[in-house]
């Protein structure tokens, strides 16, 4: 018996059969979705966007790029819009072939990195989504503990134990929501959205008399006077696009369920750049106003919270806080890397194991943080301080991967796969596609080698774009190259 591939209007979907069935690439849930299943309209997509972006790391990058790249308040905001009105850009492309095949990211890597190759690039995208879940699972953990220990006195005794505690109820919250599937998730984005916006907006309201926008506006920059603003600039663009260059990669998870390419591209631009801009400003306007409410600035929402001297606000703020930060988690952090880690081995890893595993180097990456709260380790090393360098770094693995993928889909296959062959190992699809393995570590090594050569800085400073734009390039030629070498040897051979 023999499975393939049928085309339905724009859409294609796999007839599975028993030679897919047995195939060891092959499982339910790295499956094309049925097109039946593809409902997700712009509002449910863009709804996805408004709930990973209203965040406690969202609302502390003003922050960020104003203490650790030397932008002041203004410069900050502008940077935030502008990285995330570029980042639309991979985000909609690499979503194309999702909705049109209803694939997921690791299937469509198998394209240009090959079958077994497609490991490496998936591997990195999920020790970075392993990582951020971790962080987000921290934040979350502590709004839990703050509160609890707003209703018990004695759960407040806890102290550091009672925030460890909040981590693991938080880790099952999200385990639960993402066992349960991608309907899960969409319902979490969709009743989440709204609830959020609405209180982002009351806060921005209730905050406006308390500080003064003209004078937090006019905050200067805090590089040196002689300094130009182009190379600050830069950096903390670079790393901006990082925070979400993630998603480029894997929006094929979510573009899967759309229900066309109009809807992913509208949900895409509808929900994430003007969320982004919004809610960092509301960070920069609450961090200001935190001197007139605590008597000390504090760019952290949940400490913020934490300080104000009514248990029941304090309740409040806190369930809003565990809701927007789970519908982050769960949609940017465990689906990838619950597919991710299917692709090692189809028949082996399924949905369920694919999330346990997630959650499991989630924890162990966190494991310091942990300790830290349990009294058993010392360090000084703060959380705010790692990812704004984390983000650089691994913005330096993704670009390449981001650029890859478009040539491959757009330039190289011209919008057309095999879907039978994506699933089906010694086929169309090499197990190891030179072209997108040298592409990917031609930009890497150059990175490595700038990183200990200052007249080569920029290249690791500016390393998403350096990195996407020499992966695309290379991919390309060496590309055109296989292709060229294929078209010889058949006419020989003919």
């Amino acid at each position: 018996m023999t499975s393939k591939s049928v085309k339905q209007g724009e859409f294609y979907e796999l007839e599975v059969d028993s030679d897919l069935q047995q195939s060891s690439a092959y499982n339910d849930d790295l499956a094309p979705t049925n097109v039946k299943d593809r409902t997700w309209s712009k509002w449910n997509i863009a709804a996805l966007w408004v709930g990973m972006s209203i965040c406690v790391p969202t609302y502390t990058l003003g922050g960020v790029l104003t203490a650790y790249f030397g932008l002041s308040v203004m410069e900050a905001l502008f940077t935030i819009l502008i990285a995330n009105i570029i980042l639309l850009v991979p985000l909609t492309l690499n979503a194309y072939p999702g909705t049109k095949f209803g694939i997921p990211f690791p299937v469509l890597l198998r394209s240009s990195f090959g079958m077994i190759g497609s490991n490496f690039p998936c591997l990195i995208r999920a020790l970075v989504a392993c990582g951020w879940f971790g962080i987000q699972t921290m934040f979350g953990g502590l709004a839990i503990h703050l509160f609890l220990s707003a209703v018990s006195d004695g759960w407040a005794s806890l102290g550091g134990v009672g925030e460890v505690i909040g981590f693991f109820i938080f880790w099952a919250l999200n385990m639960y929501v993402v066992i349960r599937g991608a309907e899960s998730i969409k319902w979490m984005e969709t009743l989440s959205a709204p609830l959020l916006l609405l209180v982002a907006i009351g806060l921005m309201f209730w905050a406006s008399d308390k500080v003064s926008f003209t004078e937090l506006l006019a905050t200067p920059a805090s590089r040196p006077e002689d300094a130009g603003f182009m190379g600050y600039f830069l950096g903390g663009l670079t790393a901006m696009v990082g925070f979400w260059a993630t998603l480029s990669l894997n929006i094929p998870d979510f573009s899967r369920y759309a229900k066309s390419q109009k809807d992913q591209v509208i949900g895409q631009i509808v929900g994430l750049p003007i969320t982004m801009f919004f809610f960092a400003a509301l960070g920069v306007v609450l961090t200001a106003a935190s001197t007139t409410l605590v008597g000390e600035p504090i760019s952290d929402p949940i400490s913020l919270i934490g300080k104000i001297d009514s248990p029941f606000w304090v309740a409040v703020a806190m369930i809003l806080i565990v809701i927007a930060t789970l519908s982050t988690n769960t949609a940017a952090n465990v689906v990838s890397p619950t597919n991710d880690f299917q692709n090692i081995a189809p028949k082996l890893i399924n949905h369920t194991r694919g999330a346990l595993l997630t959650g499991l180097i989630g924890i162990l990456l966190m494991g310091w943080e942990l300790l830290k709260k349990l009294g058993l380790l010392e360090s000084d090393v703060s959380v705010e301080g790692m990812y704004s360098n984390w983000l650089l770094g691994y913005s330096s693995l993704l670009g390449p991967i981001a650029g890859i993928m478009i040539v491959d889909y757009f330039l190289i296959k011209r919008q057309h796969l095999d879907l039978v062959a994506l699933y089906t190992k010694d086929s169309l699809y090499p197990a190891f596609n030179s072209a997108g393995l040298i592409a990917f570590a031609v930009p890497v090594l150059i990175t490595l080698v700038a990183l200990n050569m200052p007249a080569l800085g920029w290249f690791y400073n500016y390393g998403w774009f350096t990195g996407a734009f020499t992966g695309a390039i290379v991919y390309f030629v060496l590309a055109n190259m296989q292709t060229a070498s294929a078209t010889q040897t058949d006419a020989l051979q003919s």
